[in-house]
């Protein structure tokens, strides 16, 4: 394992070749940490890539071409170590290939590039899927970004004043279950420990493009933008944990009826051989 780190007269990032993980933003002007850290006792990551797979197989299982293949949350990639490709200091992207391992719980070949880019208060993440197969490859993607804010005065801001309709996991499978989330005249809603009872909220549907936590005293802490057609916010249940996720998806947990068939995910991904999956996010603090 390797830290690098980019670096500017606004922010200090600090990103590991364990999972091409962002491990920590600093802000330069206020000397204060924007990431979560990784405390165990709450949740032992800080923004781990989702891949081949966002939430959870129903049972732990999938099944393409006649074989049944079995992986956990999220996918491996978080817990491989990646290949530098390239650093300057404001950029750097890393590389994960399939190998023996990833192909006992994944059936295809493909690379993937993580990348890293710092401009001004901005950190973009880029991603890149690469069929290397000689079939049709499916997979899904995410980022799961852990940002440090309190559970008292602080609210999430999205670019809608619209009701978010939110999906509901039971037993990490999507069930047909839905809430309704009121925002205010702003767009937004407070961040209270029971927003996160039912487990993450899932908001499908390009409802919303972007999600900011704003702090007590009304100043943006962090603001995520994406293309996504939905995204995930969560905070451990029952723990009261002092951080929120934002997380673009490209994919999500099998329903609680899912047949388990790789191709037929819901929000799942397709490229036919030789092609290539473009899409990122953008982190302003």
């Amino acid at each position: 394992m390797a830290e690098y780190i980019l670096e500017n007269d606004e922010l200090r990032v600090k990103i590991s070749s364990a999972g091409a993980e962002l491990r920590s933003v600093v802000d330069k002007r206020s000397g204060v940490e924007k990431m979560w850290q990784a405390d165990p006792a709450f949740w032992g990551r800080t923004s781990p890539v989702l891949f081949p797979l966002v939430g959870q197989y129903r049972d732990g299982v999938s099944r393409f071409d006649g074989k049944e293949y079995h992986m956990g949350q999220h996918g491996f990639a978080r817990d491989r170590e990646f290949t530098l490709l390239e650093t300057d200091g404001t950029l750097c992207r890393f590389i994960l290939r399939a190998d023996a391992a990833t192909k006992e719980k994944y059936p295809f070949d493909f690379e993937l590039v993580i990348g890293y880019r710092l401009t001004g208060r901005t950190l973009a993440v880029s991603w890149e899927v690469k069929n290397t197969d000689a079939r049709k490859m499916y997979f899904s993607i995410g980022a799961h970004p852990a940002f440090n804010c309190g559970m008292e005065g602080y609210r999430l801001r999205f670019d809608t004043k619209e009701p978010l309709t939110v999906g509901v996991l039971r037993g990490g499978v999507y069930t047909d279950e839905k809430k309704h989330l009121p925002l205010d005249e702003s767009g937004a809603m407070a961040i209270t420990p029971a927003l996160f009872d039912d487990d993450a909220l899932i908001i499908e549907n390009d409802q919303a493009h972007s999600c900011a936590i704003i702090d007590p005293q009304g100043e943006c802490v962090v603001q995520v933008t994406f293309d996504a057609p939905l995204f995930g916010i969560w905070s451990p249940v029952g723990k009261c944990a002092p951080f929120v996720c934002i997380e673009p998806w490209y994919g999500r947990s099998d329903r609680f009826d899912f047949d388990q068939q790789l191709e037929k995910r819901e929000w799942g991904n397709s490229l036919e051989e030789g092609e290539t999956f473009h899409a990122g996010y953008q982190m302003n603090f």
